[in-house]
């Protein structure tokens, strides 16, 4: 038993060397249960309390970009508040420090560093109402599958919560009228401009009345990618009257005004999603066949005590709020896009962030939802000619660098999650890393083997680093194969990080294509390609010297050895710099010197400590980290969560250990915040220590 805690992990991390270094000196044990039995949520003392540690408004403010909305796990739907939808903050469309709601959207994103989404926006109220429509919010509470708000200023109380692919709503007014306002052409605005003209995101609407109490239509819209739309919306009294708003002339749909007559009895609506269809928009409908608010309610809090309860830990609880937000936070996505009667396809793939940790754990505690995210990615992949970048609605915004969904993919086929074809994962791992698509233009890394600064403008050394890891990723499933030239081809490769490490400086630094060291250089200069551009990807030098995931040995080798290596990390953790030297960039947070846990190239560096053999400094940083930027409140988190990454740090790290080769199926310890931890998967598969 280790002081600090202990936990254990079965055999789907592979086998773990004996070191000091390494999990594989903690005990294992594994009891297997029958396969697909139903999962026990309340196997230990306490098991049902999981949902009460959840806090949804963690991460609602400050850069965090999360939401309180009602949601089901990776459902299609998170209807609830909208705040602002034309600056950064409102990335989920909702910020905590705002007073003033300005109505309720159906879909949006969790912790992203780019708005999109937040369409079909309803807005209850009753004789008065506030500006736009907008309201002051009081006695707002939220809980998994579940978001309830009083609106003063309009005169109504909004409860909500969902199915996976519906979104329900019991709308109560205090005064004699009752109203409902619809806006169509509300989406989250993609830049920073102050002016909240909702102008060109909705390319084309088309709507129609179905009966006296339902109505249908359909969007197409513009943000960050361009996705098709269809809804349903129905409700439990008829519509007495509608008026028709124009908004703005230059407004591709409407808004809309229903009344629903005078009276006290509350109003209830139900709006159904599909990316694909009005037919099925109307059959997933059918989630919720009746107008049981409370049933639906409780049908979504069940889905989330089954995920919630894949882990039972002993420890604090303030440490349970932290680690059970976290598990709610890390399965908000990937997002289904597939209607109810189709098998489950899934989006919202921000695989730059995920690769690192959030993946492995999903595939560790939900194998089989995992492999339906991987087969969805091969289906992509034969599609389009290579897996997702940043995959939205079905989409490829490009938006970030590399091609992470190869380790994601590699490591499935790796530890056999059921389902999964390997052969045909790797034809879309190859093609993804040898056939040209943007952001990877491999005609010009081949050549010089890296992407010179001169020919690739932007992001340059980034790119070549994080490239890296993808080949040595697909190197490995080539080897599991049989495939000797393509696994030689692949390796040879992963290595290309080399052909940027200065010796003189210590750095990774960009290259033109005729070999010359860009000048002058400045290690501590922020690059941001949508900003100010760069060689460097939302970071510095400093922030991708480590990024060597696959090769710690060579690394440690090239900057001197470990006790120079040690030296170089202390630096990087100790050193003061002012912005006047750093410059700004937005998702540059959490830092503590040059160390910015805020985003993910760092996520990993601490625990290079431990593979230098020293491990007491790794368990200091990592004190610094939990106590800094996993707080309790609504500016708790350092950075965006990014579609569960920062979340999945938290639950690794937590439970004292971090994949920081996550398709290489190692661990390397930290220090644990539990006391114990009981893990399950959803094969009914049980570790306990």
């Amino acid at each position: 038993m280790f002081a600090e805690g202990v936990f254990a992990f079965y055999e789907y991390f592979g086998k773990m060397k004996n070191k000091t270094l390494s999990v594989s000196i903690w005990t294992i044990s594994v009891a297997l249960f029958a396969l697909y039995t139903p999962l026990c949520c309340s196997c230990s003392k306490g098991a049902e309390m999981h949902l009460s540690y959840v806090d949804p408004f963690i991460g609602t403010d400050y850069t965090g970009h999360t939401f309180p909305a009602a949601s089901c796990p990776m459902g299609m739907v998170q209807p609830g508040p909208d705040t602002g939808n034309y600056l950064w903050k409102y990335c989920s469309g909702y910020n905590w420090s705002d007073s003033l709601i300005l109505g309720f959207s159906q879909n949006r994103l969790n912790g992203t560093g780019v708005p999109s989404l937040c369409n079909v926006l309803i807005m209850p109220f009753s004789d008065s109402c506030g500006t736009d429509r907008s309201s002051r919010k009081a006695a707002e509470v939220a809980a998994p599958g579940f978001y309830g708000v009083e609106l003063p200023d309009n005169g109504v109380k909004v409860e909500i919560t969902c199915s996976p692919r519906v979104a329900c709503y019991n709308m109560e007014f205090s005064g004699t009228a009752r109203r409902l306002f619809i806006n169509f052409q509300n989406a989250q605005k993609r830049n920073r401009t102050s002016t909240p003209s909702m102008k060109g995101f909705v390319k084309s609407w088309e709507g129609w009345k179905k009966s006296d109490s339902s109505m249908a239509g359909h969007l197409v819209v513009s943000s960050w990618v361009k996705y098709d739309l269809w809804y349903e919306i129905t409700f439990d009294t008829p519509v007495c009257s509608v008026d028709t708003l124009c908004l703005n002339p230059d407004y591709a749909a409407p808004a809309l005004i229903l009344d629903f007559g005078s009276g006290n009895a509350p109003v209830k609506a139900k709006i159904a999603l599909s990316y694909s269809s009005a037919l099925g928009a109307h059959g997933n409908m059918a989630e919720v066949p009746d107008w049981d608010f409370e049933k639906v309610r409780r049908d979504a809090e069940r889905s989330w005590e089954k995920i919630l309860g894949l882990i039972d830990i002993d420890a604090a609880d303030s440490v349970k709020t932290a680690f059970y937000t976290s598990m709610y936070h890390l399965y908000l996505q990937p997002n289904l896009i597939s209607d109810r009667d189709d098998a489950d396809r899934y989006s919202t793939f921000s695989q730059w962030d995920t690769f690192r940790a959030a993946d492995p754990l999903r595939a560790l505690l939900t194998p089989d939802i995992e492999a339906d995210i991987v087969n969805t990615m091969l289906d992509e992949a034969e599609e389009r000619g290579h897996l997702p970048v940043w995959d939205l609605c079905g989409r490829d915004n490009y938006c970030m660098i590399a091609n992470h969904a190869v380790p994601t993919v590699v490591g499935a086929c790796l530890q056999n999650l059921p389902g999964v074809d390997r052969e045909r994962a790797y034809r879309a791992v190859k093609a993804s890393l040898t056939t040209n698509h943007p952001k990877s233009d491999w005609d010009v890394y081949d050549r010089y083997g890296y992407y010179p600064f001169d020919i690739v403008e932007e992001e340059s050394v980034s790119r070549t680093l994080e490239t890296c890891y993808d080949d040595w990723c697909a190197a490995q499933l080539a080897k599991a194969l049989g495939y000797e030239d393509d696994y030689g081809f692949f390796l040879s490769r992963s290595k290309n990080y080399r052909n940027l490490f200065d010796a003189s400086t210590g750095f990774f630094r960009g290259r033109d294509s005729a070999g010359n060291w860009r000048e002058p250089f400045e290690p501590y200069r922020y690059s941001h390609a949508s900003h100010q551009g760069g060689d460097y990807t939302e970071g510095n030098a400093w922030h991708y010297l480590w990024h060597v995931l696959h090769d710690t040995d060579d690394l440690i080798a090239l900057l001197g050895g470990k006790e120079k290596f040690v030296e170089r990390l202390d630096t990087l953790f100790d050193v003061s710099v002012p912005s006047s030297v750093t410059g700004e960039a937005s998702d540059v947070t959490g830092l503590i010197g040059q160390y910015s846990h805020g985003n993910e190239p760092c996520h990993h560096v601490i625990y290079l400590y431990t593979l230098a053999g020293r491990q007491d400094k790794a368990w200091q940083r990592l004190d610094q980290v939990f106590g800094s930027f996993y707080r309790n409140e609504p500016g708790g988190l350092c950075g965006n969560d990014d579609c569960g990454q920062m979340s999945a740090w938290y639950i690794y790290s937590a439970l004292g250990c971090y994949p920081l080769n996550p398709a290489g199926g190692e661990l390397v310890k930290g220090k644990a915040q539990v006391k114990k931890a009981v893990i399950r998967n959803n094969r009914s598969k049980r570790i306990r220590l």
